[in-house]
């Protein structure tokens, strides 16, 4: 059974995981066996984690590449040296997201413009690019990592909700015109999860207090919760598991 979820061979490009849930994430996939490798914007802050990371596995298990996963050329060059410099992409979680607070009548059109790119754009543009090869190929796995808010929505956070709502039908739309090719594609839906960049939320009683109250399971999400459901997508213990969006959020979406 324990062959199903073996990643041994397999490349993995997983991004934005310099650091966060993308990290942890990324270190799930070579625990599992696979080459993986990171990609942020930042280089110094991604050479710090690709070197972190290496110093726990195989050499040349763990590598790195900055790129903008916003640009469509960035995207197609990114995937064409991981491809000539590291092996076949069998596996891409589009990980890379970032958060702008504030009222929706308030909203610059630049900041909404900025959250949709990076948050949904991205995974088209790095989706596609990576399809190429995997369809070439006749397999491949994308992993879209999605939200609570692709199902909920909070007041100060509309551009990313209505990104992450896109997400989901972005993962749909892949599996349409890609499953009859060979490729899994699905996404993971986190709740709040525990990690360095939510620690002050964590810290805020009355913050902390309503996610206690709002999750059944009582308690925050913490990264390795997100690793297995990671690995199982990217391995073949999946390959008939097509379309689906995975809530990984101790059953806050599916309460009142």
């Amino acid at each position: 059974m324990s062959g199903l979820f073996d990643l041994t061979g397999r490349t993995a490009l997983v991004t934005g995981s310099s650091r966060g849930i993308g990290n942890s994430l990324a270190r799930g996939l070579a625990e599992a066996g696979a080459t993986v490798v990171l990609n942020g914007l930042n280089e110094a802050r991604l050479a710090a984690a690709e070197a972190a990371m290496a110093a726990d596995f195989a050499p040349g298990q763990i590598r790195s590449l900055a790129f903008d996963v916003t640009s469509d050329v960035a995207a197609a060059e990114g995937i064409a040296w991981i491809e000539g410099n590291v092996g076949p992409l069998e596996i891409l979680v589009n990980n890379a997201g970032i958060q702008h607070r504030v009222p929706l009548l308030d909203l610059d059109v630049k900041d909404w413009d900025r959250v949709l790119s990076t948050d949904l754009t991205s995974a088209f543009l790095v989706g596609r690019e990576a399809a190429r090869g995997m369809l070439a190929r006749g397999r491949g796995k994308i992993i879209n990592i999605c939200s609570v808010q692709t199902d909920l929505a909070r007041p100060t956070i509309a551009a990313y909700t209505a990104a992450k709502g896109g997400l989901r039908n972005l993962t749909r739309a892949m599996t349409a015109e890609w499953a009859s090719g060979g490729l899994q594609i699905n996404g993971i839906a986190p709740g709040y999860i525990h990690t360095e960049m939510t620690q002050n939320l964590v810290d805020d009683e009355k913050f902390n207090s309503w996610i206690l109250g709002r999750t059944p399971a009582n308690r925050w999400g913490t990264v390795q919760d997100l690793v297995g459901p990671a690995v199982w997508l990217a391995s073949d213990a999946s390959n008939f598991v097509n379309g689906q969006t995975i809530f990984i959020d101790g059953g806050m979406t599916v309460v009142v």
